[in-house]
Formats: C-alpha cells, sequence, structure tokens
C-alpha cells in the first residue's frame, strides 16, 4: 500500500489490489478513510470525514492530480 503523498495529518495512497478499478486514490487520517476517484476527481466514499474535510481533501487532490495518477501509472502499469 504504497503512500504516494502526506499533507498535513492526510496520507494519500492506494492499495495493492486496486489494480482492476478506475484510476483512484484514498486518504486517512486516523480512523477515517476517503476514496476519490481521479478521473474526473469525485468523492467516491467520504469515510467519515467532515464536509469541510472532503472539501479540503478534494482540493489537495485537484492540485496533485497528475502526481497521482503518474503514481498510479508507475505501480500497476498504464
Amino acid at each position: 500500500m504504497p503512500t504516494i503523498l502526506k499533507v498535513g495529518s492526510f496520507r494519500f495512497f492506494f492499495y495493492a489490489g486496486d489494480r482492476n478499478e478506475p484510476y483512484h486514490v484514498r486518504v486517512e487520517r486516523d480512523d477515517k478513510i476517503a476514496k476519490f476517484w481521479l478521473d474526473p476527481v469525485r468523492l467516491q466514499s467520504s469515510g467519515g470525514f467532515t464536509r469541510k474535510e472532503i472539501k479540503q481533501i478534494h482540493s489537495i487532490i485537484d492540485d496533485h492530480r497528475k502526481e497521482f495518477l503518474e503514481a498510479w501509472d508507475d505501480y500497476f502499469g498504464s
């Protein structure tokens, strides 16, 4: 489960078993885990985060979308 990025207390990653799903990234903090699709960026599951946190996470993902897509392709192959 490679970590792609850490921003503050948020850790962005994907699971090794995610290969057969569309591009996405997961984010965790403490016991909360959300999942966002990357093409286009949209929330798939909020995992207990507040609306304010989801908005903040969405903004971070927008800013790093290219990096997440490249990390996905590097890990799983394009």
